[in-house]
This record gives structure tokens, sequence and C-alpha cells, in this order.
């Protein structure tokens, strides 16, 4: 059975409780979470399940279930309910950085219709690749303008809004998929992160729900990963 991503509906959810559907060691999986699960290049959340005790807890994905890593056996079984916490500090600014990932791949798809080859999102920092060419002196400067226009927009105050559309709807939408050669799961209902006039993708993950809550985004680094592959790591401030 799916596991229910209450994330998908409320990214501001911090604690919660589920039944527990299955244990196998020290893995469990719950009818319903809020920890995301590490897909779609965003780390997954750690905090705390409770049942007779409280047990540290990391998520993962395995199929279409979500199951969440505890420090120990636990001492809770099949048909129990128990609390979900995670890690707040942590999640919140995945979702600072995850919003920011989204304006950041507009604004070089719209200049330079560049797309993503890949990604990480972690609570420290976040590294995207683009398939960019030039030398690396140039590759700084686009990834450095390319940055001072995230943050004019995160300034802004922009409203970010979640929602459901069929997928063949969704899919006629320009550049509602900015990931080189990868598409949406086959799904008859996507997800869509929209933030409006500037970026409309289909999306599983949490964000933030307005851009100003993003604060300043900063380059770390810049690194060449072979040919159309240049990569720029940042973090939020």
């Amino acid at each position: 059975m799916p596991t229910r991503l209450l994330y998908q509906t409320d990214s501001y959810m911090r604690e919660f409780e589920a039944a527990v559907v299955s244990v196998s060691n020290n893995e469990v999986v719950l009818d319903q979470t809020a920890f995301h699960d590490g897909s779609g290049g965003v780390e997954g959340d750690v905090g705390f399940i409770t049942g007779v005790e409280k047990y540290s807890a990391v998520a993962t994905r395995r199929g279409e279930e979500v199951v969440h890593v505890l420090d120990r056996t636990p001492r809770f079984g099949v048909g129990d309910v128990v609390r979900g916490e995670i890690d707040w500090e942590k999640r919140y600014i995945k979702m600072r950085l995850h919003t920011a990932a989204h304006i950041l791949s507009a604004v070089m798809y719209n200049r330079y219709n560049a797309l993503i080859t890949g990604g990480v999102i972690t609570h420290e920092y976040a590294h995207d690749d683009f398939n960019i060419e030039g030398d690396m002196t140039t590759v700084r400067r686009v990834f450095e303008e390319a940055v001072a226009e995230v943050n004019e927009i995160a300034k802004r105050g922009v409203e970010v809004k979640v929602y459901w559309l069929p997928r063949e709807e969704a899919l006629k939408i320009p550049g509602v998929v900015k990931l080189a050669e990868r598409t949406p799961p086959n799904l008859p209902q996507l997800r869509i992160v929209e933030i409006t006039g500037i970026d409309i993708q289909a999306d599983g993950g949490p964000h933030v729900r307005n851009t100003s809550e993003i604060g300043n985004v900063k380059v770390l680094k810049v690194e060449n990963r072979g040919r159309g592959k240049k990569r720029l790591y940042y973090t939020v401030e």
C-alpha cells in the first residue's frame, strides 16, 4: 500500500500520528508520514518516531512506501499508532533551498535554455548541474548573474502555490519539466509547484509558501564536471 505523503499537502507539518503497517528489524512503514523520503534529489528527513519509546529516525523511499529507519528495533508492532516528529530546523533549510532551486532553474532555462542534469539538496547546501558550455570564467559569471536574479525574485515575496493537474494537461505546460532526459512519474495526476509569474514545475517535494522565506542565496563553489555539466554549489543565509 502506498504511504500517504502528508508533506505534499502541508510542507509545514512537523508532527503527526500514523498507524504502523510493517516492522522489519529497525525498518518501519507507516500508513502516512510527514517525513520527506529523499526522492527528487532532496535529502531524506530525520527526526523521531515515538511509540512505547522514542526512536531516532531517517526516511528513505522503497517503491511506493516510505521506510523509517530507526536507531534500533522498536517495541511496537503492526497496527499500533505512533507519533512522528521531524527535525524542523533541517527540513526548513531544505524547503528554502528547494524553492530557490526552482527559481534558479527557471532563470537558467529562460536565459540560456539550460536544463538541469542532476542535483542534490541537503540541510547545509545544494548543488545543481546544468548542461551549459564555456570556459569556467564565463560559467562562473553566468551562475553569479543567475543567483543575483534569484535573490531579486526572492525579495519580491512571490507566492508559491501547490496543486494537482491531470498528467496529460500538465505536460502541455512549456517548461513544466526542467530535468534533462527525465520525465515525471507515470501517475494520472501530477503535483505542480508554481511560483507565480516565475516558474511552474511538476514536483513532489516540500517548499516554502512565499519566496521571501528563502533569504539570501549565496554561491559557494563552481565546478566543471565534464562536457555539458557545470555544477553550482550554493546555500541560503
